[in-house]
């Protein structure tokens, strides 16, 4: 309590604060994307081998996505009272166990503790994606874009590295009697267990916490800005970013099962996704930049833009390795810019008071339909194959682009301004 009620740091703290802030969650998306990409990559096929289902292989990701929905609200909740020190590293601690449910899942042979254990893993997720929005609760207006998009960046290292982490796993795995597949959550457990280290010993001061004495301090103080709140565009904010993940998830989370039925190799598999994931986050500061300089409803046209595209290469060139891997990189590519330039709109379309509490809904909502998402992809792949399930996630791009209107912020409504003296309260 004394914490919040001290006087927070003056701007050239504050700016120094978001720097090492930025530095910090970085780091830990490097942790988190190596822990992702392994799980992202096996996760249809033990789901299929396990289950001896084929249609049932979207279960995997769709539970790590289901996972991540069911804890967002409460990390969400968790970092408005404690900060997201303490909700960041609770997220990858349930991730942990999640680990290691899964890998006795597969030695026992269990679907549903299959099931049970990447339910627990999308908390991991679900702490990856509070961690764009941590970057921006010290960030002025002009950067907030960049700056989360510069921690976004960071997951491309691990993310990148951590499908192609399969085939080491599997020989670590094999000498430490592992079940087949598992191997690759060897790293996931260490580089999950570095992450809440990291979190909890040089995430200091809290971010959030910070920002909140700040908010407090300059309302106090009688200090306003006319940042009024405007929930038709946070709306319309969490919509793109909703469409945009259950799009990539949905076509993504069948792409590994699509290539082993052309005959790929896991190595192919692997890299595949490497360069979808690539896409995802490599980009994502040309995203940041483009979004402060041309608005944030520009760039998430763009990302549509690059979503229908990914979405045509998909569906007429299914049967070439080649076109599904360029398709899966332009995904990723959509995805990035609608989530750089969503997270930022979200942000700044809502009032301090309202701020958590709809970052905790927006990934709350864009991993429930992911979720939903990827298990009706893995119905629609064995009904009317890859390609048609790429024309079907196309109504998706098409009802955020229609409903494109609602996200521009108005000037000069009557709602509450959002209290500070500065735009260092977000």
């Amino acid at each position: 309590m004394s914490e919040t009620l001290s006087p927070p740091p003056d701007a050239a703290a504050l700016a120094a604060l978001q720097q090492r802030t930025i530095w910090v969650l970085s780091l830990g998306q490097v942790l988190g994307g190596l822990a992702f990409g392994a799980t992202v990559s096996v996760g249809a096929i033990l789901a299929a081998q396990v289950s001896g289902d084929e249609a049932l292989s979207g279960w995997a990701t769709a539970s790590v996505t289901l996972g991540t929905a069911a804890t967002a609200v409460p990390l969400a909740a968790l970092a408005r009272r404690r900060g997201r020190r303490p909700a960041l590293a609770v997220g990858m601690l349930i991730a942990l166990v999640g680990v290691g449910m899964v890998v006795t899942a597969v030695g026992v042979w269990s679907f549903p503790l299959l099931i049970a254990g990447f339910l627990l893993i999308g908390a991991g997720q679900a702490a990856n994606l509070q961690s764009r929005f941590a970057a921006a609760d010290l960030a002025t207006d002009t950067s907030r874009a960049r700056d989360l998009s510069i921690v976004i960046w960071a997951t491309t290292i691990g993310a990148v590295l951590g499908p192609n982490l399969v085939g080491p796993g599997e020989a670590i795995g094999h000498m430490l009697g592992m079940p087949q597949l598992t191997g690759a959550y060897v790293f996931t457990v260490i580089t999950q267990g570095l992450g809440v280290v990291l979190y909890l010993v040089f995430l200091r001061p809290d971010p959030l916490t910070t920002a909140q004495r700040v908010t407090a301090h300059h309302a106090a103080s009688g200090n306003r800005i006319a940042h009024a709140d405007q929930p038709m565009a946070a709306r319309y904010a969490i919509l793109a970013v909703a469409g945009a993940h259950v799009v990539m998830v949905s076509v993504m989370a069948m792409t590994p099962v699509h290539l082993e039925h052309a005959g790929a190799t896991i190595q192919i598999i692997g890299l595949t996704i490497s360069l979808h994931i690539a896409g995802m986050y490599a980009l994502s500061p040309v995203f940041g930049m483009l979004a402060d300089r041309l608005g944030r409803l520009a760039v998430i046209m763009i990302g549509q833009v690059l979503l229908v595209a990914a979405l045509l290469t998909a569906a007429l060139g299914q049967h070439s390795t080649a076109a599904v891997t360029v398709a899966l990189i332009l995904l990723g590519l959509g995805w990035s810019a609608t989530t750089v330039s969503g997270a930022a709109l979200l942000t700044e379309a809502s009032a301090e008071q309202w701020r958590t509490r709809r970052q905790g809904h927006n990934d709350l909502i864009m991993s429930l339909v992911g979720g939903i998402g990827a298990i009706l992809a893995g119905l629609v792949l064995a009904s009317i194959d890859y390609g048609g399930l790429a024309l079907v996630a196309l109504v998706v791009v098409a009802a955020v682009i229609v409903c494109a209107p609602l996200g521009r912020m108005r000037t000069g409504e009557g709602a509450p301004a959002r209290t500070g003296a500065s735009s260092r309260d977000a």
